[in-house]
């Protein structure tokens, strides 16, 4: 049986419509000096508000919430649309990609009415900018070994700690904070915690990543009202699988990465280098995977859209799109190494980007046991 993936017309004219607000919002300079220096810098992460909020005005930017939420009860399609062009242009949203990916739909599903009240219009009006407080010193992307620990005290959870990574830390508004509030290894809960609040500090360190994404945010005795715990105590486990199963194939790598590809090989012909086999059969293998990466992912989407089940598939979409951003960043490194030394600046900032690309929303050794696990039905060890 043959089978051909198409987009309906009205995903057609939506992907228009996004391609138009993209001119119209966008600077004029936007691919020379906004997207070489990092969508998490400081500049860039205070753009996104007003960005986001072009988006939002037209429509566009959380159309497939309910629209009870803000949105127009569009498909998940839609959300998927929006971020291929948004990935492809530089991701222009900043952060507040989080915010329609996974926080929201978590707070919709998981936040009690005052938090749904509170949060869910800023997040669908693009006017708010949040971090994750996930990682920690010591414990990586380990859950289950976070240190970081809120104490109940009456009304007041009493919270110390840190994080690391903390992508837009320096410039976000709230922070979605996972911290123990027990002794057993999943007794975590999620706190929607404003990073104004006292004793939360950010210190930003220089990395391969470039400014913005690398930062340690300390929490010392920062005290924040029961109400900001999302879900009961102890409950934060299942919710941040939710949320990261809204992540993991969140972003569209496949699709940046098969227009970074391009330019590598148009760089490789115009200094006639590109006659070489070994390179072509290189640069045929990544194309390869990230086409297997976007239909995995598409068939995961599928599987929202008719309320299927979840499965390990959008693990297996993630593995196969890390193989894939993995080929293509040892392929640049071979063939086309000055993007790192002053080169075609948009091969480089992809490079940069991806360095953590097998360790964000959980690492690819993760995915894997998960498939083994989940998947295949293989015991653990």
């Amino acid at each position: 049986m043959n089978m051909e993936f198409g987009w309906k017309p009205e995903q057609e004219e939506y992907r228009r419509r996004i391609r138009q607000a993209l001119d119209d919002l966008l600077p004029a300079d936007w691919y020379e000096k906004w997207v070489p220096q990092s969508y998490a810098c400081d500049e860039n992460v205070e753009f996104s508000r007003q960005f986001c909020a072009g988006l939002a005005e037209r429509g566009l930017l959380v159309r497939h919430w309910p629209k009870e939420f803000g949105g127009e009860g569009g498909e998940d399609w839609e959300q998927f649309i929006l971020a291929e062009e948004m990935k492809g242009a530089g991701e222009p949203r900043g952060g507040q990609y989080m915010n329609v990916n996974w926080i929201g739909p978590t707070l919709m599903r998981h936040g009690s009415e005052a938090q749904r009240a509170e949060h869910l219009p800023r997040l669908a009006r693009g006017d708010t900018v949040w971090c994750q407080g996930f990682s920690e010193p010591g414990a990586g992307t380990d859950l289950a070994a976070l240190r970081t620990r809120a104490e109940r005290r009456g009304d007041v959870y009493v919270i110390n700690g840190s994080k690391i990574w903390t992508s837009y830390a320096r410039r976000a508004d709230f922070c979605f904070l996972l911290a123990r509030t027990g002794t057993g290894r999943k007794e975590i809960s999620v706190f929607l915690l404003p990073m104004n609040t006292p004793g939360v500090s950010v210190t930003s360190f220089p990395g391969l990543t470039k400014d913005g994404h690398l930062n340690e945010v300390f929490f010392s005795d920062v005290q924040v009202p029961v109400t900001a715990r999302v879900g009961a105590e102890g409950a934060g486990w299942q919710i941040i699988t939710d949320a990261l199963s809204y992540e993991r194939v969140g972003v569209p790598r496949y699709h940046v990465g098969l227009a970074i590809i391009d330019h590598a090989i148009e760089q490789l012909k115009a200094e006639g280098r590109y006659d070489d086999p070994v390179m072509q059969a290189r640069a045929g293998l990544v194309v390869a995977k990230f086409e297997a990466a976007r239909m995995l992912t598409y068939l995961v989407v599928d599987q929202r859209v008719k309320r299927l089940p979840a499965t390990t598939d959008a693990n297996v979409a993630r593995v196969t799109a890390l193989d894939a951003v993995n080929d293509l960043m040892n392929f640049l490194a071979d063939f086309v190494p000055d993007c790192l030394a002053g080169g075609h600046p948009l091969l480089e900032e992809y490079y940069r980007i991806n360095v953590p690309a097998g360790i964000t929303a959980g690492t690819y050794e993760l995915q894997l046991d998960l498939i083994a696990q989940r998947g295949l039905g293989l015991p653990r060890g």
